[in-house]
């Protein structure tokens, strides 16, 4: 991130930068999707908070620029979610945890517990948010879904559950916003090269008794048509569309990034 000496980068053409005077916030900032669409913000101007479980994983990035402000905070805890900043004009939903098992075996508290982190509070967090961009009659609401949330695959019911249901909030708030300015929209990458990802190799290779090469080849790559992951900076992209200046009918979708997965 290229940053002027006040912590913002300026645009090359001298013009104002899209997100000059809005507050963004970006849950699981700490890597992957999350750290690269809070550069992707800082980059248009905007004031992020960063929120991660982490705060080591935040120190990069409160370093690149005084323009973001990192957040600790586990979103399992829903009452530490509810002391969230609520000034903020971009939301951008992305925690996520991952946790591969067959349903016969999966913990009834891992899967609550991914329930509240995936759902829950994005839920709590567009309902705190909502007021102010509805008094500013501007918001964009950008929900970090994936293609499971279009589809469904065995040993992840927790994982897919809670993208499921991100989708429907989603498009209750586009609805419910829509009057107000305010957009409401999920992206849905298929895997991306992220620690989330990383460590669910090994999960898939554990319950499926194969290498974790071949859960790449045979199984995260089987399904698209594009045979590589994605990087984190490419949905980045396709997320700063949802806030740029083509944003303001783009609401209640499901963006897909999925390689072709969905058009099987």
């Amino acid at each position: 991130m290229s940053a002027a000496s006040d912590g913002k980068q300026a645009p090359l053409d001298g013009r104002k930068a899209p997100l000059d005077g809005r507050k963004a916030l970006v849950t699981g900032a700490g890597s992957g999707i999350g750290a690269a669409v809070a550069r992707r913000l800082v980059a248009d101007g905007a004031a992020v908070y960063v929120v991660d479980i982490d705060p080591e994983k935040l120190t990069p990035l409160a370093a690149e620029s005084d323009l973001v402000t990192p957040l600790t905070c586990d979103l399992s805890d829903l009452d530490a979610v509810d002391e969230l900043p609520s000034d903020v004009d971009v939301l951008v939903n992305n925690a996520g945890r991952q946790h591969v098992s067959r349903l016969e075996d999966f913990d009834p508290d891992t899967f609550s517990q991914i329930l509240r982190i995936m759902l829950e509070a994005p839920f709590r967090l567009i309902r705190r948010t909502l007021p102010h961009m509805y008094a500013r009659g501007w918001g964009r609401v950008i929900n970090i879904s994936s293609a499971h949330g279009l589809r469904a695959s065995p040993y992840k019911s927790a994982y897919v559950s809670a993208k499921h249901g991100l989708e429907g909030l989603s498009k209750v708030t586009a609805l419910e916003g829509a009057e107000h300015g305010v957009t409401s929209n999920c992206i849905n990458p298929a895997y991306v090269r992220t620690p989330l990802v990383e460590a669910q190799i090994a999960d898939q290779a554990r319950t499926h008794g194969i290498s974790e090469s071949e859960v790449v080849e045979k199984i995260m790559l089987t399904p698209v048509a594009v045979k590589r992951l994605i990087e984190p900076a490419e949905t980045a992209e396709l997320a700063a569309v949802l806030w740029g200046p083509a944003s303001p009918s783009i609401t209640g979708g499901s963006l897909t990034q999925d390689g072709g997965w969905s058009a099987r």
